[in-house]
């Protein structure tokens, strides 16, 4: 999994999981803001996947 770089607001975490799942990233986005309305460290868990993550390689044609 990498963090993407064509679907990307803050850091392409959430674009990246959309990919790699086949979703729409507007739907792991959602998903994700939903989920981090309840108790628990979900920004925590974005920042350390911001920070772990690798950003996808860029494509040289």
């Amino acid at each position: 999994m990498h963090r993407s770089r064509n679907h990307k607001i803050l850091a392409g975490v959430c674009g990246g999981i959309a990919e790699s799942l086949g979703w729409s990233p507007t739907v792991v986005r959602v998903l994700w803001l939903l989920l981090s309305l309840l108790p628990g460290p979900m920004w925590v868990a974005y920042i350390l996947m911001w920070i772990f993550i690798p950003q996808a390689p860029s494509v040289r044609y």
